[in-house]
Formats: C-alpha cells, sequence, structure tokens
C-alpha cells in the first residue's frame, strides 16, 4: 500500500501547566493539518467551503426572516436582492464542494493506467468543548466532585480532536473505532431521554452539500464517526495498487468493509438529519462499493490474459463485465430516482455512465476475441454458455442468435459483438467528453481510448472486404457472477477500549438512567458480642439486603435496598460480595460505610442479576 509519509506524524498529547493535573501520555495519531499532501490540502479545503456554506445559509436564513417579518415595500425589495445574491453564491459554494468531491484521481496510484475509483471525502465537524458539561453532569446526577475526572475528560477530548483528522491507514480506521466504542460508554453515562443536564450540540456538515447539521443526540454523532469509516475505508481500496493481485485483493477488501459500514448505518440509524446518512443515499453508497469491489475482481481475472484466447474464460469474462455493466446501471437508477440526485456530484453521475457504457463494451469484446480466435471444435461449456449467453428478456426469443458451431459463424457472430463493443466505447468516451470535470481526468481518458483502439484492432483484424453478409445485432450478453460477495460488518471488538469514567461504577446501575440519593456515611460502632445489623448480597456493586429491627444500621439510617459505594475511604463500586464481607469483617467493632438509596425500585430486585453476573457466593451475608 503506497504511503505518505508526512500524512502521519503528529501526536496529540496535551501539555500540563503547573496548574493542571498530572496527565498521563496519550497516544492518538491524527493527520498534521499543516502537512502538505494532496489529500490534506483537499480536506483542508472541504472544511473552508463547508464554514463559508454555513455563512451563507446564516445570511439567507436571517434575510428570509425579514423578508416575512417587514411589511415595508423598500425593505422587502432590498431584502429580494440580498437573497438572490446569497442563492447565486450557494450555488457557487456548492458547485466547489462538488468539485472536490470530484477528485477522485487524488486519492489513487496516478502513476498507473486503471479506470478511476469514487472515493468519498470525510465529514467534518467543529470542536466541541464538553468538559464543563460533563463536569455538570457528574456533579449533579452522580453526586461527586467533576474537578477528579479532569484526567478523563481530557482523554476524551484529545480523541475526538484527533479523529477529526484521522490518517489514511489502518491507524485512522483504529482511531476511528477506537473512539466509536468510546461513545458507547459516554451515552450510557451521560445521555437519556428527557433531561437537558448534559446537552451537547454535535455539529457535522454533509459531506456531499457541505451543509451543516446541528443534533442534541450521540446517536448522530457515532453514526457520522461510522460513515467516515466507511469513507476512509474507500480512500484506502482506491489507493492500492490494481495492477498486482495483492493490491486488488486489498482494494476489494476495503470496499466490502466501505460497503458493510455503511448497510450498518442504514440498519441501526434513521430520521437522519443529512442526505448523506438518509436511507437512499446509503443504499447507493451500498450499491456504489460492491460495483467497485467487482470491478476489482474482474480486473484480477484479466491480469495477464490479454493474449489469452480461451473461449470458455473469454465467454466467462463477458459475463462478468455484463454484470459490473447492470451493477453500475442499478447504482444509476437509484440514483436518479431519488433524491440522491440532488446531492450527488454530477461528475459522479457521468463517471457512473461512463463505466457502465465501458463494461458493456467489453463485454461485447470478450465474447468476440473468445469467438474469432477459437480452433476447433466447440467444448461442452461453451456451447451451453452461448446457447444462453444473450438477454432476449426484453425481446422475443427467435432473436437469440444460433450456436455458432463453425467458423465462419464465429466470425460472423464475433464482428456483430464487435461493432456493439465499438458503439459503446464510443458512447463512454462521448459521456466523458461531455461532463466538464471528467474532461480533465486523464487517465479516465486514456483507460477509454486504449480499450476503444484495441476493439477496433480486432474489427479491422477480421474484417473481410469482400463480405457484403448484412451484420447481425446481438442482444446484450446476459449478465452472470461466480462471485458471491458478503457485506464486512465493522468490527467493533477487534478495537477494544476500556471506559474512561470506570470509577464512577458499574454502568449497568451507575448510568443516566438510573438515579440515587446524595451518598450518606453512617458510623457504626458494636460491642463485642453483637452485629451491626445489616446483610448483604449481590457483587458490583453490593446492596444491603436486610436491615434488622433495632440494630444499629437501622438505627443510623441504613435501609434495605440501599447500594455501598464506600467502606472507609475506599470506593467499593466494584467489589465483589466476598470483598465487601472481607473489609465489614476486618472493620471490627468500628465500621464506616457510604450507601445510596436508589430512587427507582428496580435496584431492589437484582438479585438474581447479580447472582449470574458473579461467580462467587452472592447470598446475603448477616454482619
Amino acid at each position: 500500500m503506497p504511503t505518505e509519509a508526512n500524512d502521519t506524524d503528529i501526536v496529540n498529547v496535551k501539555q500540563t501547566t503547573a496548574a493542571d493535573p498530572e496527565f498521563r501520555p496519550r497516544n492518538y495519531l491524527g493527520s498534521d493539518p499543516r502537512a502538505a499532501t494532496c489529500r490534506g490540502k483537499l480536506q483542508s479545503k472541504r472544511s473552508k467551503l463547508n464554514m463559508e456554506i454555513n455563512k451563507e445559509l446564516r445570511l439567507r436564513s436571517g434575510a428570509e426572516n425579514l423578508y416575512s417579518a417587514t411589511t415595508d415595500a423598500k425593505t422587502k425589495e432590498n431584502v429580494s436582492l440580498e437573497l438572490r445574491f446569497v442563492n447565486s453564491s450557494l450555488q457557487l459554494l456548492k458547485e466547489q464542494l462538488a468539485e472536490l468531491n470530484s477528485s477522485v484521481e487524488l486519492y489513487q496510484d496516478r502513476e498507473k493506467v486503471v479506470m478511476p475509483m469514487i472515493p468519498l471525502g470525510l465529514k467534518e465537524t467543529k470542536e466541541l468543548e464538553l468538559r464543563d458539561k460533563l463536569k455538570q453532569f457528574i456533579e449533579i446526577h452522580y453526586h461527586e466532585d467533576g474537578e477528579e475526572y479532569d484526567e478523563p475528560l481530557a482523554e476524551l477530548m484529545d480523541l475526538r480532536q484527533a479523529m477529526r483528522t484521522p490518517t489514511r491507514d489502518s491507524h485512522g480506521i483504529s482511531l476511528l473505532f477506537q473512539y466509536y466504542n468510546h461513545l458507547h460508554f459516554v451515552e450510557r453515562r451521560f445521555f437519556t431521554q428527557g433531561r437537558n443536564i448534559c446537552r451537547l450540540y454535535f455539529e457535522w456538515y454533509d459531506s456531499l452539500t457541505g451543509v451543516p447539521c446541528i443534533q442534541t443526540t450521540v446517536a448522530f454523532e457515532k453514526a457520522s464517526v461510522l460513515f467516515n469509516i466507511g469513507s476512509l475505508y474507500t480512500q484506502i481500496g482506491a489507493r492500492y495498487d490494481r495492477t498486482t493481485e495483492d493490491g486488488l485483493d486489498s482494494a476489494v477488501d476495503n470496499f466490502l468493509r466501505a460497503a458493510g459500514t455503511f448497510e450498518f448505518i442504514k440498519e441501526n440509524f434513521s430520521h437522519a438529519p443529512s442526505s448523506d446518512l438518509g436511507t437512499d443515499c446509503l443504499r447507493m453508497l451500498v450499491q456504489l462499493m460492491l460495483g467497485q469491489a467487482r470491478e476489482c475482481l474482474f480486473e484480477k481475472s484479466v491480469l495477464g490474459l490479454e493474449d489469452g484466447n480461451d473461449l470458455d474464460l473469454c465467454l466467462e469474462l463477458s459475463q462478468e463485465a455484463a454484470h459490473i455493466s447492470a451493477t453500475y446501471d442499478e447504482v444509476l437508477r437509484t440514483a436518479i430516482d431519488t433524491t440522491v440526485k440532488e446531492c450527488m456530484p454530477y461528475s459522479w453521475l457521468c463517471l457512473l455512465q461512463v463505466k457502465r457504457e465501458h463494461y458493456r463494451a467489453l463485454a461485447d469484446y470478450y465474447v468476440a476475441k473468445g469467438l474469432v480466435n477459437h480452433q476447433g471444435e466447440l467444448t461442452e461449456r461453451a456451447v451451453e454458455t452461448l446457447q444462453y449467453l444473450h438477454d432476449v428478456q426484453q425481446g422475443n426469443e427467435d432473436e437469440r442468435p444460433t450456436v455458432p458451431r463453425t467458423e465462419d459463424q464465429r466470425r460472423y457472430l464475433g464482428r456483430a459483438h464487435l461493432r456493439e463493443a465499438l458503439l459503446m466505447h464510443e458512447e463512454a468516451l462521448r459521456v466523458n467528453r461531455m461532463c466538464p470535470e471528467l474532461r480533465k481526468k486523464d487517465i479516465l481518458r486514456q483507460v477509454l481510448k486504449q480499450c476503444h483502439e484495441r476493439s477496433l484492432a480486432l474489427y479491422e483484424d477480421i474484417e473481410e472486404e469482400d463480405d457484403f453478409q448484412e451484420l447481425l445485432e446481438p442482444p446484450p450478453v446476459l449478465p452472470s457472477t461466480k462471485y458471491q460477495l458478503s457485506l464486512s460488518s465493522p468490527s467493533f471488538s477487534s478495537h477494544p477500549v476500556s471506559d474512561l469514567f470506570h470509577s464512577l461504577g458499574p454502568e449497568s446501575v451507575f448510568s443516566a438512567k438510573h438515579h440515587w440519593t446524595h451518598p450518606r456515611t453512617v458510623q457504626l460502632t458494636k460491642k463485642e458480642d453483637e452485629g451491626f445489623g445489616l446483610s448483604v448480597r449481590g457483587s458490583a456493586p453490593v446492596v444491603v439486603a436486610m436491615v434488622e429491627q433495632g440494630s444499629l444500621a437501622e438505627i443510623a439510617g441504613v435501609r434495605e435496598g440501599d447500594i455501598l459505594v464506600g467502606i472507609g475511604d475506599r470506593n467499593v463500586k466494584w467489589d465483589t460480595h466476598d470483598q465487601v464481607v472481607g473489609k465489614i469483617r476486618e472493620a471490627a467493632r468500628y465500621l464506616k460505610i457510604t450507601v445510596v438509596t436508589p430512587i427507582k425500585a428496580w435496584v431492589v430486585n437484582r438479585r438474581s442479576e447479580s447472582d449470574t453476573v458473579i461467580p462467587s457466593p452472592c447470598s446475603a451475608v448477616r454482619v
């Protein structure tokens, strides 16, 4: 895989001062924004365009509000003029963003003459100051000192900052997965429906239109991170050397991972506020990535086989090419028949049309090549394939060409397919010329021209001057494939993380959706021959199972169902049943415990859950 030295040379480590607590180093790698890589410059331009689009949208919103509020005719006229100016500026900015999305050649090896792939740009997000909000939530909800969580909060912020500019390699993928996995804990710890204590505004820009979207739900942040994971897979897949088998295998793997990621977003996140996270757009992206994976598999099949004349192999390649053409036709229909067309770059639509015609031309070319170069009798496999090679579903069965068993018949049918190939190659070249952005892609034009010249050369070789036989118009080749692709779902477990807020306690109890009283500390002093009057059960956390009537525990205010969070000066939220019992017995006559009372009754009935989670004995023990 090609690498760029300047793409991975910064480590986000918080600098400490005398006033700050000591922080452990955090090795989160992000791209250096100063690095002068082509992709880095492209993403920087994207970020600036997003901000300019956001500014113009705010101006338009203000002008529209003023227009609807005012009754003065002169003011309305001035506002109307300003709105036309703002809309014109917005259109120009969106065209510039579409041009950036068309820069597909920057993500791949420009020294290799191969068909360009379509990689996706990353979604941009603004910096988010979450420290004060989360500290406030810790103090209000968890009744703990928020200052004690400076280090995990700083680590979370460092990680979010680094994931905004991930490197284009496995480290960047791992960084995004780590942040996504941390969001699982953050969501459970700090976010719940119906409470506004920890309201954070997550702002992400649409990768296709540049329009900003703001949501207060962590689900939006998670979906956007997943989208960037899928986009990064497309960029990594596009940069592999597709003139080697290893490079093609790696490209296929990354495109399938991208497809699996987009499918996961589509199935698990609904009501997306931005067009790139919409169901139709994600469906189109899944189809596009599968098409590009099939394209790589086709390129692998033809590696080193340009001089091969095996009829069976040529017919197989023909149907594979027809299948790729049909796949891109399906992508086009999905884009054009839905709202995706409004946000999809025009150059992408043109490139998909080019690929559709190009691979349909290759389907006809490989049929012709196999037929005109075949010598001797047809094999049983070739006869069987030729019988059902053509797609006559739209026509009549009588239009299906007969199996060409003689050399003249094969040459006749081969010429007919070559003519179709030339027509499709010319159509691909025409679409390429009509698109202003694609005209600039020298590699694309070179690939199309080479394939056209190859088909033309074969046609000239077999053309006979005295042949006045009317050419057949064969039906298109029936799409077929031997590759059964399966989507690679996101591998969250391959990037494990630990809960940064572990000391808050087990998240099954100490989470945003559960509530409890302020901690209260009681001191119990017993005589030599009496007990403290309470029984405990469960593990992590341990719960007061019973309080004896008239006992020291009852007099001190300990209640059945209370959760033990501290013994002495030690935090016991994560302690097992045996550990807590041992600490109580070690206290001898003087016991200092800190407890909280669940406000919801479900905690009282956690006996079965504790018994199943902890293998050690969890039955109530009297102390």
